[in-house]
């Protein structure tokens, strides 16, 4: 088990937040630094997809609203940047924008159904 507090600073204001968590690690890998690490490792991963989803997707706009058709829809955010990024793009937005160009290339990708 641990406790870590957050610190964030927006301009002048500085908030405050304090977390515990709990691990089935062994107590050899569950170190302090280890579970810092593995925190800040868990959040980068969160952020980075969330961040895609939401702003280059605009998940949080979407007006779907039926529980099948959400899981459904964020399936399919999932898959379109797992391609993405296994196709080497860094910027999701400008994957996107390719692909909006070159429309072949993204039906050869589902047509063949592998990533080259």
């Amino acid at each position: 088990m641990c406790r870590i507090v957050r610190r964030r600073t927006v301009g002048r204001e500085t908030a405050s937040e304090t977390v515990y968590a709990i691990t089935s690690l062994p107590r050899q890998r569950a170190g302090a630094g280890d579970l810092l690490r593995l925190s800040r490792l868990h959040w980068g991963i969160e952020n980075k997809l969330h961040g895609v989803r939401d702003v280059t997707f605009r998940e949080d706009a979407c007006r779907v609203r039926a529980p099948a058709a959400v899981q459904a829809f964020a399936a399919l955010r999932n898959t379109a940047i797992t391609v993405i990024r296994r196709l080497g793009f860094v910027n999701t937005a400008e994957a996107l924008e390719h692909f909006a160009e070159f429309r072949n290339h993204s039906v050869q990708i589902v047509r063949h159904g592998r990533i080259e």
